[in-house]
C-alpha cells in the first residue's frame, strides 16, 4: 500500500493505494514443499515469469519498490581462511582479501595451478574454516 494525496475542493485527502492490485509478493526458500503449497494455493492463477517457474526479483527492483534488503552478517573477516561451499572452485580453501557488505561479495585469494588467484564471490558461497 501506498499513500497518495489528493485535493479535492480545495481539502486535502490522504488515502492508502494498491501499488500490484492483484499480485501478492513471497519471499521464501524454494524447495519442492514450499513450492507444492504456493502454487497450490486457491485463487493463485500464475506466477511472474516464463513458463511454470517464477523469476525472484532483482535487489535493485526490492530497493525501488521501498524494501530494505537486510544487511547479512558473516562470521568470517579479512585475512581469514574460508572454504568455497558450491560454484566452480567448491571445495577450494582461500583467504579474504575483501567484504563487500553493499553487493554482499566477498573477494578470496585461492591458490590454483600453484599461484594465487582473486575470486570474487557471494557471501553464501564460503564457510569460515
Amino acid at each position: 500500500m501506498e499513500e497518495q494525496i489528493e485535493i479535492k475542493d480545495g481539502k486535502r485527502k490522504t488515502s492508502l493505494k494498491k501499488v500490484f492490485p492483484g499480485y501478492v509478493l513471497v519471499k521464501m526458500i524454494v524447495t519442492e514443499e514450499s513450492w507444492y503449497i504456493v502454487r497450490n494455493t486457491r485463487g493463485v492463477t500464475g506466477f511472474v515469469g516464463s513458463g511454470t517457474d517464477p523469476i525472484p526479483l532483482t535487489e535493485d527492483e526490492i530497493r525501488n519498490m521501498g524494501f530494505d534488503i537486510a544487511a547479512i552478517n558473516v562470521d568470517y573477516e579479512i585475512n581469514d581462511s574460508v572454504k568455497v561451499l558450491h560454484g566452480p572452485l567448491e571445495g577450494f580453501i582461500g583467504t579474504v582479501q575483501e567484504i563487500n557488505k553493499e553487493k554482499n561479495k566477498v573477494k578470496v585469494l585461492v591458490s590454483m595451478f600453484g599461484r594465487e588467484t582473486p575470486v570474487e564471490l557471494e557471501f553464501s558461497q564460503v564457510h569460515k574454516v
